[in-house]
């Protein structure tokens, strides 16, 4: 049986574990204090962070190789496009989402001084993305697919982090009410990420 090492709060544990739900596999979560981790996490990752998937004697870290290795293992429902071209314009994406928007969740969790800039350049990013949804269902268009996953942790997150979108970004917001309408979604919340939305 696989087991995911994840983080009760952390964003990129999040996303492993939607699409864990989203297939519906049989796995078992190992829940990491964040704050008090255990010395095992160490040992079978070199950076001592999470999420880590463990399956059988694979080690897998960094929660956009971890989903690609699921979603190839167990391709139903596929998450990453099954065309090649289509496939590299969805990893061009998440390295732009990593890049412009996850690398400061960082400074977002930490919440310390000089947070507003940051803060400012997520919420603006997010605002740029709005109108794709106001054509579309999903990122890539009527599917669910990774970049889905990847993005929905930090919308929950949003009023956790004081981040509060623009009127003109209501297309992006009803598209999030979407993604957490899912099974999938619902199903991988942890009870304190619950707690991060009144």
């Amino acid at each position: 049986m696989m087991n995911l090492y994840s983080g009760t709060t952390d964003p990129f544990s999040h996303r492993c574990r939607i699409v864990l739900f989203e297939k519906g596999m049989d796995f078992q979560v190992v829940d990491v204090d964040l704050f008090n981790k255990p010395e095992d996490i160490a040992v079978i990752n070199p950076y001592n962070r999470v999420p880590v998937l463990v399956d059988r004697d694979l080690v897998l870290y960094e929660a956009n190789i971890i989903n690609e290795y699921i979603d190839e293992r167990f391709p139903h429902p596929q998450l990453m496009p099954p065309d090649p071209l289509m496939r590299a314009r969805a990893r061009q994406l998440l390295h732009t989402l990593e890049l412009e928007l996850f690398s400061h969740i960082e400074a977002l969790e930490k919440n310390q001084k000089g947070v507003d800039k940051p803060r400012a350049h997520v919420r603006d990013q997010l605002t740029q993305l709005a109108p794709i949804f106001a054509k579309q269902k999903f990122m890539l268009g009527d599917e669910f697919s990774m970049l889905d996953v990847a993005i929905a942790p930090l919308l929950w997150r949003l009023e956790h982090y004081a981040i509060e979108l623009p009127k003109t970004a209501a297309p992006l917001a009803k598209y999030a009410e979407r993604i957490f309408s899912r099974q999938g979604f619902i199903d991988a919340l942890t009870p304190s990420e619950r707690a991060m939305r009144r």
